[in-house]
């Protein structure tokens, strides 16, 4: 409030000077690039890189559950790892209850499947998805707490597995 009743003082001189600076580069930006102008956008070039695609049931209504896959393998594989991911709604008889998520590399020519629920008898468990997505891609990644809790069980299993051979 103070600062708003002087009005001949420095800090009015800088505030002034700034607003006065940016509006002339946005009379510039107006005339040389417009952003708003959708004559002016440009489509983003196709992906060379690393993708994900989640096939879902779209009448099983099963969209929230892929977006959430989505974004747990985006926060644990950021781009460049993984480009993008895909999700694609299936509404036909022969995909009703689909719920597949594939892995296509650039080295590879066909994709991999990493999960389909069919076949699984079940959703993924995301420790679970994100362990077979890093075996791809980053091999020697540790995934923190989800790797933690498998490094236990399988230090459980080799003492339980000396145990049976002595």
């Amino acid at each position: 409030m103070f600062f708003a009743r002087r009005r001949d003082g420095p800090l009015t001189a800088f505030i002034l000077f700034i607003m006065s600076t940016a509006a002339e580069k946005s009379n510039d930006d107006i005339q040389t690039n417009n952003l708003l102008d959708p004559s002016t956008f440009v489509f983003p070039k196709p992906l060379t890189s690393t993708t994900v695609t989640i096939e879902f049931c779209d009448r099983c209504r099963w969209l929230h559950r892929a977006t959430w896959v989505q974004t747990e393998l985006f926060l644990t594989f950021t781009p460049p790892t993984i480009g993008s991911i895909t999700l694609i709604p299936r509404n036909q008889d022969d995909t009703a209850g689909r719920f597949r998520v594939w892995l296509s590399m650039p080295a590879s020519e066909t994709p991999l499947l990493m999960w389909d629920r069919k076949v699984e008898g079940g959703f993924p468990e995301l420790k679970v998805l994100k362990q077979r997505i890093r075996d791809q891609l980053q091999p020697g990644k540790s995934l923190g707490h989800s790797d933690k809790a498998n490094e236990a069980i399988d230090q459980s299993r080799i003492v339980v597995d000396s145990r049976l051979v002595s």
